[in-house]
């Protein structure tokens, strides 16, 4: 005699919650690391292990926001995600601050917290000193080379090697930068750094360059 099936129990509404945003931010995720060619809903269902049912009830609310659009089987990106990314920079700022005005305040030098976008680094974040008789003027917005200078330079430091990388007048002449990257926010390649107008000791402020950078890191997590 066989015994009978055991019943299944209901899945309590938090946990399914849970499984259902999970669920729609990794289609999300799929349909942001398609390059060029669109992916299709057969190909959506195979990446985030879902059917095409699924999909399609995933892709309502993500339409309704704007965050993705379809053209017939096909799924792209859609203009909400500008909107949320032009949030973003803001919120770096906002998160830097406090680890950049105490390294400007202690080193004596420009602060900045620098970001990398494609072949380029953008200074997203910058915190003068406010005790010295003259510094570095560094405007928000500033892009250069992403190989150059201690900020870019920095940002494509390995975890085993360096913890900090200095540079002299890569980018400006007479002026003198130590960088560290920051490390540990998943998604973000960026570094901070001071820049001065006189030689830096890199043996003293690159440890305070570091610590800034892991700071960030930390008020970003």
């Amino acid at each position: 005699m066989r015994p009978e099936p055991r019943p299944r129990l209901p899945v309590p509404a938090s946990k399914e919650s849970s499984l259902t945003l999970e669920r729609g931010l990794a289609l999300l995720q799929a349909v942001a690391d398609a390059e060029s060619e669109a992916p299709s809903i057969s190909e959506l269902a195979a990446a985030i292990g879902a059917s095409r049912a699924a999909v399609y009830r995933l892709l309502v609310p993500l339409q309704s926001r704007g965050l993705v659009r379809r053209e017939g089987s096909k799924v792209r990106l859609g203009l909400g995600v500008l909107r949320l990314a032009s949030n973003v920079l803001p919120q770096l700022r906002l998160a830097a601050q406090p680890a950049l005005r105490t390294l400007a305040e202690h080193v004596g030098a420009t602060a900045h917290l620098t970001v990398a976008d494609g072949t380029e680094a953008q200074a997203v974040a910058v915190v003068e000193p406010s005790w010295t008789a003259y510094h570095v003027a560094y405007r928000v917005g500033s892009r250069h080379p992403v190989h150059r200078g201690a900020a870019g330079k920095a940002i494509g430091l390995s975890m085993e090697g360096r913890q900090w990388v200095n540079s002299t007048g890569e980018l400006q002449p007479g002026a003198f930068g130590v960088a560290a990257p920051v490390r540990g926010v998943p998604g973000l390649r960026a570094s901070v750094g001071v820049v001065a107008l006189e030689k830096l000791d890199g043996d003293v402020v690159g440890p305070q360059v570091v610590r800034a950078a892991q700071e960030v890191a930390d008020a970003l997590r």
